[in-house]
């Protein structure tokens, strides 16, 4: 571990100091594998992270970045400790870096998610749907923005709004197929979320069990 928390630390530097490097994803993703730390290792990082930089002014960017890295960290495993860090990050943001559209998108997807977590649903769809709204005027048609539409889905889907989410998802497929193809990840969870809002719809009908049928046989599943 704290080899890692060394690299994390000299990346942020260099980009301080160069303008090159990861910057402060170095604490978040392994660069030589390109995947997303977890379990006990995303939290002991998380926690290291931001005890290297909370003691810089509370205007500092990259001590409200290691803020958010904290949150992310705790979410997985520990939400309810995560959303006042999140709540915190997302006021901060906004506070100090009100033109940073792409930053307080991402602080209100990782508070979104951490609302579902705790099982506050109502304000997770909000947030959601607020973030879905601007995600392509901020990231364009792109697997991030597709990425909000999955979360979307996923908090209507657990609210039991099925006439909603099929339409959504109906509208939505097209894109993830067109701008990611129809193999792609994000496309088939797309595609099995669908699945079950069409089964799940306790009035679903005959024309809803074939597309689940189809949907089945697309994701493989």
């Amino acid at each position: 571990l704290s080899c890692l928390v060394r690299q994390a630390e000299m990346s942020v530097k260099e980009i301080e100091e160069w303008g090159t490097g990861e910057g402060i994803l170095k604490w978040q993703k392994c660069f030589d594998c390109g995947q997303g730390f977890h379990g006990p290792v995303h939290l002991a990082l998380g926690w290291a992270c931001w005890k290297t930089y909370v003691g810089r002014p509370g205007a500092d960017g990259v001590r409200t970045t290691a803020m958010g890295v904290l949150g992310d960290s705790l979410r997985a495993s520990r939400p309810e400790e995560a959303l006042p860090v999140l709540e915190a990050n997302l006021a901060l943001k906004r506070r100090y870096w009100s033109h940073d559209e792409r930053g307080i998108l991402n602080a209100q997807d990782s508070l979104g998610s951490c609302l579902a977590a705790v099982g506050r649903d109502d304000e997770a769809i909000a947030l959601r749907r607020e973030v879905f709204a601007r995600s392509e005027t901020v990231w364009g048609v792109s697997e991030q923005s597709i990425v909000t539409g999955l979360n979307l889905s996923i908090s209507l889907m657990r609210q039991g709004l099925w006439n909603e989410i099929k339409s959504f998802l109906r509208d939505q497929l097209p894109v993830a197929r067109q701008t990611l193809g129809a193999d792609a990840d994000l496309t088939l969870k797309l595609q099995k979320v669908l699945a079950g809002a069409l089964c799940d719809d306790p009035d679903h009908t005959r024309t809803d069990l074939r597309g689940t049928r189809r949907c089945v046989d697309t994701t493989h599943f």
